[in-house]
This record gives C-alpha cells, sequence and structure tokens, in this order.
C-alpha cells in the first residue's frame, strides 16, 4: 500500500506542510483544496514545490455537491469539474476525489448519481484522469459506503472508482463484511482517520476531533481486517480534521502520521498472517517487565535535600557510579539514580528544565529489537560517550526530550548494576516497605498528548484506556493512561488547556513537562506511612471534611476512617477491590512528587480522589507560579 497524507491534516502554510510531510518519509501527498486556495503562488509553484521535495501529487479533494442536480445545476456542475481538471494538469495529479453531495437541491436516486459519474468518468478519460467517490457520514442522499460502492459499480466506467474513509463508516456503525467483496481495482482510495467516542453531530465529530489511527476509539483494526480480505494494495492515506493538532507543529503532525500508518499495518499483517507491501520490517511491540530505573537531574544543593527524603521514604543509598558523580539508591524493587554530573545530558537536561526524571529505563524482553522497532517507526534513538568499562545501554529520546533506556537479561545490559557501579558496604536500612513502581505520571502539553500516547502503545505492548477529565481547582485536567495487561508498566499521561492549573504550572516551570510525580507500590500503606511520618517526610494534609464525607459513603468502620485521617491515606472501592494512596509534598521546585499506594486487586487510580489530592496542592501553592529555584 503506498502510504500518503493529506495536507489538510497539518497546520502550517503549504511550503512548510510539505516540508514536514516529506521528513516524515512519505512519499506523495493529497493536495486539499483550501489549502491550494490559500496558497499565494500557483499550482504549478506547489507542483515544484513537491517535486523538489521528492513528493508527488497522487489526489486533489474534495470536489463537493457534484451528483444528482437538475438543470442548470448540473450543467454548472460539469463546468466546475472541468476547471478542477485544468488545475489538477497544472498540480500534476490525475486524481479527483468526489463527496457525496450534501446540496439541498440534490436529487436522491442511484441510477442518476451512477449516470452523472459515468459522464465525468469519461471526461477523465479524455484527460487522462480518474474520479473517486466517497460517501460523507452526512451526505443528503448517500451517506453509507454501501450505497456508493452501488452508485460506482453502475456507473461501470474504469476512471470510475470508490474512496473508503474509515471514519464516515466507523461513526455510523455501518456493517463490515459487505466491505470484503468489493474488487479491489474499484478501491481507488482509502482514507484513514481514527476519534474518541462522543455524542455528537457526525459533521462537528468529523470536522473537530479526528485523530490518527490507534489515538482514538473507533474500531480500526476490524475496518483494517475487512479492507485488507479485499486484497486491496493502493493508496492508503491520512485525512484529519482535528483542533489539537491545529495548535501542534507541522513536523511533529506529520511524523505522528507516518507512525501511525506503520503501526497500523503493521498489526494488520500480524493479525492476519500475511504480508503488506511496502511495510518495512519490523519487530513486534515490545513486551515490557516493568522499570529498571528512574533517573534524576539535581545539582548539589537540590540532590542533598532529595536524597534526603530518599532515605526517609526508606530507600538505601547501595552505589555509586565508577566513574560520574552519580548514586544509586534501592528498595524493593525500586532503582532510584541520582546524577549530580556537571556535563553531560543529565546536566543539559537540568539546565533547561530545572531539577526533574530526566530519564527512565525499562524492562523489555530484548533491547534491541525494541531499538530496531523504535527507529523504524521514528522514534529518534540516543546516544553519547560512554568509558571503555561501561555498558552502552539503547536508548531514544522521550516526553520533553528525556530519555527511555531499555535494559533486558539476555545480554551484558543485565550487569548494569555491577558493572557500573560500585557497592557501597553495610549500606542496606530497613525500608518503609515499598516494593515496586506502580506507575509514572507525566505532564504535557494539551496539544501532545495524543502525541505521547501514540508513541507508547506504538513501541510497546500497551493499551490504552478511555480518557478521563479531572477536576483542579484552575481548570479540568485530561487523564490518560497506557498500561501493561499485567500492570507491569502503568503511565498516566495529563494536559490540561487552563494556565491555572497544576498541570500547567508544572509545564510552565519544566519548560515543556515531563515526570511530575512516581507512584511507589506497597503490600501495607499504613506501616509505611508510619515508617515515612517517623522519619520526618511530609506528606499533603487531606481535610477533614474528605474523611467524613468517606464516612458516608463507605462502609467503613469507625477505626479505620480513623487510621486514614491520620495518615492522610485516600481511599477507593471498586466493587470489592480497595485503592489507598498518600502523597508526598512538593520534593522539588519544579513540582515533582511522590505517591505510595497499595492495591488489593483495584486496577484504576483513584480519579475520584484525584480532585482533592489537587485541591490540597493547590492549597500549598496558592500564587500563579510555583516556585522558582
Amino acid at each position: 500500500m503506498k502510504r500518503l497524507i493529506a495536507t489538510v491534516c497539518l497546520p502550517g502554510a503549504m511550503d512548510e506542510k510539505l516540508r514536514a510531510i516529506a521528513a516524515a518519509g512519505f512519499k506523495a501527498v493529497e493536495i486539499f483544496e483550501n489549502d491550494l486556495i490559500a496558497f499565494d503562488g500557483t499550482p504549478a509553484d506547489i507542483r515544484r514545490m513537491a517535486g523538489d521535495l521528492g513528493l508527488t501529487i497522487a489526489v486533489y479533494q474534495p470536489f463537493r455537491d457534484f451528483e444528482g442536480l437538475p438543470e442548470p445545476r448540473r450543467a454548472r456542475a460539469f463546468q466546475r469539474a472541468e476547471r478542477k481538471f485544468d488545475v489538477m494538469h497544472e498540480l500534476g495529479c490525475d486524481f479527483l476525489m468526489i463527496c457525496s453531495s450534501v446540496a439541498p437541491e440534490s436529487l436522491g436516486g442511484i441510477e442518476r448519481a451512477a449516470a452523472d459519474l459515468r459522464d465525468l468518468g469519461e471526461r477523465a478519460k479524455a484527460r487522462g484522469m480518474r474520479i473517486g467517490y466517497e460517501a460523507l457520514a452526512w451526505g443528503r442522499h448517500v451517506n453509507d459506503y454501501r450505497d456508493a460502492w452501488e452508485i460506482v459499480r453502475r456507473a461501470d466506467h474504469r476512471c470510475v472508482g470508490l474512496v473508503l474513509d474509515s471514519f464516515h463508516v466507523l461513526v455510523r456503525g455501518t456493517a463490515l463484511n459487505p466491505m470484503r467483496s468489493i474488487p479491489p481495482e474499484k478501491i481507488f482510495l482509502v482514507q484513514m482517520a481514527d476519534a474518541p467516542k462522543l455524542s455528537l453531530d457526525t459533521l462537528s465529530w468529523s470536522r473537530h476531533y479526528r485523530c490518527f489511527p490507534g489515538q482514538g476509539e473507533l474500531p480500526i483494526a476490524s475496518f483494517m481486517d475487512a479492507l485488507g480480505a479485499t486484497g486491496f494494495d493502493g493508496l492508503l492515506s491520512l485525512e484529519i480534521f482535528s483542533d489539537r493538532f491545529r495548535a501542534g507543529s507541522a513536523r511533529s503532525v506529520a511524523v505522528d502520521g507516518q507512525r501511525s500508518l506503520l503501526v497500523t499495518l503493521d498489526a494488520l499483517s500480524r493479525r492476519n498472517k500475511r504480508f503488506v507491501p511496502d511495510l518495512p520490517p519490523m519487530p513486534p511491540r515490545a513486551t515490557c517487565r516493568g522499570v529498571e530505573f528512574v533517573e534524576f537531574a539535581l545539582d548539589a544543593a537540590e540532590a542533598e535535600s532529595f536524597t534526603h527524603t530518599l532515605a526517609g521514604l526508606g530507600f538505601s543509598h547501595v552505589a555509586r557510579h565508577r566513574t560520574k558523580d552519580v548514586d544509586h539508591w534501592r528498595q524493593g524493587a525500586v532503582n532510584i539514580v541520582v546524577n549530580r554530573e556537571k556535563e553531560g545530558f543529565a546536566h543539559s537536561y537540568s539546565v533547561t528544565h530545572g531539577g526533574s526524571v530526566c530519564a527512565m529505563a525499562l524492562k523489555v524482553d530484548d533491547a534491541a529489537a525494541t531499538i530496531e522497532r523504535a527507529v523504524t517507526i521514528l522514534d529518534q534513538p540516543f546516544k553519547q560517550a560512554v568509558a571503555p568499562d561501561e555498558l552502552d545501554i539503547p536508548a531514544i529520546r522521550g516526553v520533553a526530550a528525556g530519555l527511555m533506556y531499555f535494559i533486558d537479561d539476555k545480554s551484558e545490559l543485565k550487569r548494569l548494576w555491577d558493572v557500573d557501579f560500585e557497592p557501597i558496604a553495610g549500606s542496606g536500612v530497613a525500608g518503609a516497605g515499598i516494593a515496586s513502581v506502580d506507575h509514572l505520571a507525566q505532564t504535557l502539553m494539551h496539544e501532545d498528548i495524543q502525541t505521547w500516547q501514540l508513541f507508547y502503545t506504538s513501541l510497546l505492548a500497551l493499551d490504552k484506556k478511555p480518557e478521563q477529565s479531572v477536576l483542579d481547582p484552575g481548570g479540568l485536567v485530561q487523564s490518560h493512561v497506557v498500561e501493561a495487561a499485567d500492570g507491569a508498566l502503568r503511565i498516566v499521561l495529563n494536559a490540561s488547556q487552563s494556565r491555572q492549573t497544576l498541570s500547567s504550572r508544572f509545564i510552565q516551570e519544566a519548560f515543556g513537562g515531563g515526570v511530575q510525580h512516581i507512584a511507589l507500590a506497597c503490600d501495607d500503606i499504613f506501616e509505611a506511612v508510619k515508617f515515612v511520618k517517623d522519619k520526618g517526610v511530609e506528606l499533603l494534609p487531606i481535610t477533614a471534611n474528605y474523611f467524613d464525607d468517606l464516612a458516608a459513603r463507605m462502609d467503613l468502620s469507625d477505626a479505620e476512617i480513623a487510621r486514614l485521617r491520620e495518615g492522610n491515606i485516600l481511599y477507593d472501592r471498586d466493587g470489592e477491590d480497595e485503592f489507598f494512596q498518600v502523597y508526598t509534598k512538593t520534593l522539588l521546585e519544579g513540582g515533582f512528587f511522590f505517591e505510595i499506594v497499595q492495591r488489593r486487586g483495584y486496577r484504576g487510580y483513584g480519579s475520584p480522589n484525584a480532585p482533592i489530592r489537587l485541591a490540597a496542592q493547590t492549597r500549598l501553592a496558592p500564587h500563579p507560579g510555583m516556585p522558582r529555584r
């Protein structure tokens, strides 16, 4: 399948769009009519720009309100089409996409529409061109791809074909099985778009909320399976209308588009065990076995205060790096790396973002294969100089240009702590009972959240959960979760359009976001809280009203409520499953904090408690900006 993208997907001017499309590895493009109209130049100029970038112009679209018109409107529609053919000749394009009419005066009837397409097909043939017909989900008479196919079938012209759009098909819940019987040579173009599930009219839904395959909630896999059954091997394009994308960068959107198509086709080939032409080979999504370590980039003053808190949380200072000013702290299976180097990546990250998480390492089955897939789907690999006796840990750029390392047990990487670090004798201390990293929460720019959701789910075997909106005193925060089926890795992605939320304040301080908090799992939160309080760690105070309300809502004993109140422990329940969570106060000036959780079968993240936590944190930082360094 030939992968392409419509210019309407990207923000910016025509030249910026084309450069971004070419840089993302596309070889062909759809020119959207409005983009051409707004361009200050000729169609021939666009053709030259595209050609210089190695792009062919495969489609010009859309041609609207053509079929089923009474005279004299019908004659004028054919005159309009001839002018579009003239434009296409200048563009060097031979394919015009026609969407089903929404004109109030259009007349119904499959035979009438077929006759119009047949006549236009003859005109296209005379020009050496083709036309494709698409059913808009809100079309006046034709809003179902099955009707569009019947019209194309009856037109019976070699220059007239069908256009399928996943959005128009899926939002109406149209049966997919009939698609399987469409001859592949009559499918001239397939346009791909995903979307969240919303209760909206289809026009508004389409114009504002489309996203790339894998970023929404439509059954894209089922659509692709039906398409694959036809044997289709033609133009596979992206057509996205999104307010969120319009606020992003053209380069990032184009890369997301290419990545989404590669991953969609890779998933199709694996489900159906069939070769997909033009799809580069790649390993499957990596299975993640958990978080191997989290690395903090801190200056000396920050490190002193932060490591004091680590000790208070029950972590032991177990090793020092053999050649760098880097320390290893451990508790249970949680490894924290504190980097105080005055040069190199971590130092640069600290200068840019302040004291913060600069990297994390994930345990995977095969680190080399993970990197191979990452490069194939356009993730950015990272290399840095290492000493002769140090391990070269494979890595890619992640959120806010931080690093994501990959560790496995099948190579020398499994010896990381022995090779790169020198143990500290007698360093073990009794801990707080913390066993593992439960989840990490990353705060992002609002326009970037779908990018990073796709980043994680395209590379790793993670599933995304439905979006939730959380009430912050300063506005709404949108929360997206990606997680492994077994819970080995859980990542919460948060973003807000309001500049007054704590998420947005973190973005302002961190200059682009990053890991805002880490949740640590334990088996007995009451013992953990007692330990950290005895060590002087300050926990986030929760209001008495919360616990009074909890007593009214939940069938907990007075003694249980009293224990929760004493420890500032938040509580939630789902059926018989229970969840306990407690937070430290902010530890670094950018706004980072730890959470300690205990799960008793509970699979969520305590979302009912999020507004309480955010209100408590806001009370401690009521000013417009967090404290600056």
